[in-house]
Protein backbone atom coordinates (compact mmCIF):
# COMPACT_ATOMS: atom_id res chain seq x y z
CA UNK A 1 0.00 0.00 0.00
CA UNK A 2 1.06 3.38 -0.98
CA UNK A 3 1.60 6.54 1.32
CA UNK A 4 -0.13 9.30 1.19
CA UNK A 5 1.77 12.35 0.18
CA UNK A 6 1.16 14.03 3.37
CA UNK A 7 2.02 10.81 5.18
CA UNK A 8 5.34 10.74 3.05
CA UNK A 9 6.03 14.27 3.94
CA UNK A 10 5.91 13.61 7.48
CA UNK A 11 7.59 10.93 7.75
CA UNK A 12 10.89 12.56 5.60
CA UNK A 13 12.61 14.95 7.78
CA UNK A 14 12.44 18.61 6.32
CA UNK A 15 15.53 19.12 4.37
CA UNK A 16 15.73 22.94 5.79
CA UNK A 17 14.48 21.87 9.54
CA UNK A 18 17.17 23.02 11.91
CA UNK A 19 19.02 20.44 14.96
CA UNK A 20 18.08 21.10 18.14
CA UNK A 21 19.62 23.38 20.34
CA UNK A 22 20.68 20.59 22.23
CA UNK A 23 22.44 18.95 20.10
CA UNK A 24 24.27 21.48 18.40
CA UNK A 25 25.40 22.33 21.90
CA UNK A 26 26.24 18.38 22.23
CA UNK A 27 28.40 19.31 19.13
CA UNK A 28 29.92 22.67 20.10
CA UNK A 29 31.12 20.83 23.08
CA UNK A 30 32.70 17.92 21.90
CA UNK A 31 34.28 20.25 19.01
CA UNK A 32 35.58 22.97 21.60
CA UNK A 33 37.22 19.51 23.91
CA UNK A 34 39.25 18.39 20.79
CA UNK A 35 39.95 21.84 19.40
CA UNK A 36 41.53 22.40 23.54
CA UNK A 37 43.25 19.15 23.10
CA UNK A 38 44.79 19.44 19.67
CA UNK A 39 46.31 22.98 21.06
CA UNK A 40 48.22 20.93 23.56
CA UNK A 41 49.24 18.29 20.89
CA UNK A 42 50.73 21.15 19.01
CA UNK A 43 52.40 22.57 21.70
CA UNK A 44 53.95 18.98 22.57
CA UNK A 45 55.02 18.79 19.09
CA UNK A 46 56.64 22.08 18.52
CA UNK A 47 58.13 21.58 21.95
CA UNK A 48 59.73 18.39 21.08
CA UNK A 49 59.93 18.29 17.14
CA UNK A 50 62.58 18.74 14.43
CA UNK A 51 60.61 17.50 11.58
CA UNK A 52 59.11 20.62 9.77
CA UNK A 53 56.01 18.61 8.07
CA UNK A 54 54.84 17.21 11.53
CA UNK A 55 54.51 20.28 12.78
CA UNK A 56 53.06 22.08 9.78
CA UNK A 57 50.61 18.89 10.06
CA UNK A 58 49.72 19.50 13.33
CA UNK A 59 49.23 23.45 13.22
CA UNK A 60 47.06 22.33 9.85
CA UNK A 61 44.86 20.21 11.78
CA UNK A 62 44.29 22.75 14.31
CA UNK A 63 43.03 24.89 12.28
CA UNK A 64 40.52 22.63 11.01
CA UNK A 65 39.22 22.41 14.55
CA UNK A 66 39.06 25.90 14.57
CA UNK A 67 36.94 26.08 11.90
CA UNK A 68 34.66 22.97 12.77
CA UNK A 69 34.12 25.21 15.87
CA UNK A 70 33.34 28.77 14.49
CA UNK A 71 30.80 26.71 12.16
CA UNK A 72 28.94 24.97 15.09
CA UNK A 73 29.02 28.30 17.38
CA UNK A 74 27.04 29.87 14.01
CA UNK A 75 24.78 26.72 14.01
CA UNK A 76 24.71 26.94 17.82
CA UNK A 77 23.44 30.81 17.56
CA UNK A 78 20.66 29.57 15.01
CA UNK A 79 19.44 27.07 16.54
CA UNK A 80 18.84 28.69 19.77
CA UNK A 81 17.08 31.50 18.11
CA UNK A 82 14.71 29.07 17.03
CA UNK A 83 14.54 27.04 19.49
CA UNK A 84 14.95 29.47 22.88
CA UNK A 85 13.26 26.81 25.45
CA UNK A 86 13.79 27.46 29.00
CA UNK A 87 16.66 28.55 31.16
CA UNK A 88 17.82 25.00 32.02
CA UNK A 89 20.93 24.14 33.39
CA UNK A 90 22.73 22.56 30.28
CA UNK A 91 21.03 26.27 28.10
CA UNK A 92 23.19 27.90 30.45
CA UNK A 93 26.39 26.12 30.25
CA UNK A 94 25.55 25.96 26.68
CA UNK A 95 25.71 29.79 26.30
CA UNK A 96 28.68 30.26 28.28
CA UNK A 97 30.67 27.86 25.86
CA UNK A 98 28.99 29.76 22.77
CA UNK A 99 30.72 33.10 24.19
CA UNK A 100 33.89 31.33 25.17
CA UNK A 101 34.23 29.90 21.71
CA UNK A 102 33.56 33.18 20.06
CA UNK A 103 35.83 35.05 22.72
CA UNK A 104 38.69 32.12 21.93
CA UNK A 105 38.25 31.95 18.05
CA UNK A 106 38.41 36.37 18.06
CA UNK A 107 41.27 36.11 19.91
CA UNK A 108 42.77 33.68 17.77
CA UNK A 109 42.61 35.31 14.99
CA UNK A 110 44.45 38.96 16.84
CA UNK A 111 47.38 36.85 17.19
CA UNK A 112 47.58 35.48 13.69
CA UNK A 113 46.50 39.15 11.79
CA UNK A 114 49.55 40.63 14.26
CA UNK A 115 52.02 37.76 13.92
CA UNK A 116 51.73 38.02 9.92
CA UNK A 117 51.87 42.26 10.12
CA UNK A 118 54.91 42.18 12.00
CA UNK A 119 57.18 44.08 9.61
CA UNK A 120 60.04 45.18 12.06
CA UNK A 121 61.01 43.19 15.66
CA UNK A 122 61.10 46.25 18.00
CA UNK A 123 60.82 46.31 21.54
CA UNK A 124 57.03 47.52 21.45
CA UNK A 125 55.74 45.86 18.84
CA UNK A 126 56.77 42.52 20.16
CA UNK A 127 55.62 43.15 23.69
CA UNK A 128 52.39 43.75 22.43
CA UNK A 129 52.25 40.58 20.57
CA UNK A 130 53.08 39.15 23.68
CA UNK A 131 50.32 40.72 25.07
CA UNK A 132 47.99 39.15 22.58
CA UNK A 133 49.18 35.61 22.59
CA UNK A 134 48.46 35.97 26.34
CA UNK A 135 44.98 36.93 25.82
CA UNK A 136 44.43 33.64 23.32
CA UNK A 137 46.09 31.63 26.19
CA UNK A 138 43.63 32.88 28.63
CA UNK A 139 40.52 32.81 26.27
CA UNK A 140 41.97 29.15 25.63
CA UNK A 141 41.69 28.63 29.25
CA UNK A 142 38.61 30.28 29.73
CA UNK A 143 37.31 27.54 26.78
CA UNK A 144 38.52 24.48 28.61
CA UNK A 145 36.54 25.67 31.72
CA UNK A 146 33.37 26.19 29.79
CA UNK A 147 33.96 23.15 28.10
CA UNK A 148 34.29 21.01 31.22
CA UNK A 149 31.10 23.11 33.14
CA UNK A 150 29.28 21.82 29.99
CA UNK A 151 30.46 18.12 30.38
CA UNK A 152 29.35 18.25 33.73
CA UNK A 153 26.30 19.26 32.94
CA UNK A 154 25.86 16.98 30.04
CA UNK A 155 28.04 14.36 31.05
CA UNK A 156 26.07 11.76 27.72
CA UNK A 157 27.17 14.63 25.25
CA UNK A 158 30.70 13.00 24.94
Amino acid sequence: MQKSKSSAAAAAPASDSLPSALAVADAMCRTADECCRQHDRVARIVERSDVETEVTFAQQFCEVMHDGLGRLLDGYERAAAHDPGTEEGWRQRANALWHAGRDYLRRHNACDQAARSLQRHDSQLLAALAMEFEFEASALLTLRHATEAYRRERADAL
